[in-house]
C-alpha cells in the first residue's frame, strides 16, 4: 500500500508538471518558439533567457514548452489510434474464433515479429515524416500489442456465465460483445495504455532524433536533442534540458502505470 501511494504521488506529480507545462504553452511562452535571432545564438541561461538560446537564437525554454505540446499531443493521438485498431482486432479475434482468429492472429504475429520502432521507421520511409505520419506509423506499430492483450482477455471473458446468460436471453453476438465483453477488458487496456504512452514518447523522440519525426521548425524534445549534438561541449544545457524532460515524463508514466496495475488487479496488489 505504501508503494502504491508513493507511485501515485510521485508519478502524478511528475506527469502533472509536464501536463501543466504543455497547457501553459498553449496560452503563453516567454518568446516565439520558432523565431530566430542569430545575433543571440547560444546565449547562456540568464534573466532574459531562462535556459539560454539555441544555435538559431531561439529561446530554449519556449521551445521546451512548445515541445511538450507536440510530444504529448502526438503520444496521446498515437495511443488512441493503437487502442482503436488493437481493440477491434482483439475483440474480433478472441470472440469469433475460428478462421477469423487464425487470419487475424497470423497478421498480428507477423507484425509483432518486428520491433515497434523498426516497423514505424519502415512506414515513415514510405509515407514521409509528418505529425500525422508519425501518429499513423506508431499507432500501427503498437496496435498488435494491444490486440494481443485484448484477445487474451476476451478468451477468458467469453466463457463466463454472464456471457452465456446474454446469449440465452436472445441477445445478438454483437450486443453481447459490446455490452458485456468489451467493458471487462477495460482494466488491462487502461494499464497497457499508460505504458504505451511512455513507449510512444520515447519512440517519437527517437524518430525525431533521426529526422523522421515532426519536421522542423516545430519543436519536439527529440529534434531538440538532435540539433543539440554539435554543441554538447559549448552549450550542454541544449541536450540536458529536453533529455531531462523525456526522462521525467517516462518515469512519471511508469510509476502511474505501476500504481494503476496495483489498483485494478487486486491479486497483484495483495
Amino acid at each position: 500500500m505504501k508503494r502504491l501511494r508513493l507511485n501515485l504521488v510521485i508519478g502524478g506529480t511528475l506527469m502533472g508538471a509536464v501536463l501543466a507545462l504543455a497547457v501553459l504553452a498553449l496560452a503563453w511562452t516567454p518568446y516565439d518558439p520558432v523565431r530566430t535571432n542569430l545575433r543571440r545564438r547560444l546565449r547562456p541561461p540568464s534573466a532574459e533567457y531562462w535556459l539560454g538560446t539555441d544555435e538559431f537564437g531561439r529561446d530554449v525554454a519556449s521551445r521546451l514548452m512548445a515541445g511538450a505540446v507536440t510530444s504529448l499531443g502526438v503520444a496521446a493521438a498515437t495511443v488512441l489510434v493503437a487502442l482503436a485498431i488493437g481493440i477491434a482486432i482483439g475483440l474480433a479475434s478472441g470472440f469469433l474464433r475460428g478462421w477469423v482468429d487464425r487470419v487475424l492472429g497470423a497478421v498480428n504475429d507477423t507484425l509483432l515479429a518486428f520491433p515497434g520502432i523498426l516497423l514505424a521507421l519502415g512506414l515513415l520511409a514510405v509515407i514521409g515524416p509528418s505529425r500525422s505520419g508519425i501518429v499513423l506509423a506508431l499507432g500501427l506499430a503498437y496496435a498488435p500489442t494491444v490486440a494481443r492483450v485484448v484477445r487474451g482477455s476476451v478468451l477468458s471473458i467469453r466463457e463466463r456465465e454472464f456471457v452465456e446468460a446474454s446469449r440465452a436471453l436472445g441477445n445478438s453476438e454483437g450486443y453481447t460483445l459490446l455490452r458485456h465483453v468489451l467493458p471487462h477488458t477495460a482494466a488491462p487496456v487502461i494499464v497497457l495504455a499508460t505504458s504505451l504512452f511512455g513507449w510512444v514518447i520515447l519512440s517519437e523522440s527517437a524518430l525525431s532524433f533521426l529526422g523522421l519525426g515532426v519536421p522542423p521548425p516545430a519543436a519536439t524534445w527529440g529534434n531538440m536533442l538532435a540539433s543539440a549534438r554539435p554543441f554538447m561541449a559549448e552549450a550542454p544545457l541544449l541536450s540536458i534540458a529536453p533529455g531531462a524532460l523525456i526522462a521525467m515524463c517516462l518515469l512519471g508514466v511508469n510509476l502511474l502505470g505501476d500504481a494503476l496495475r496495483d489498483l485494478l488487479d487486486p491479486r497483484d496488489g495483495a
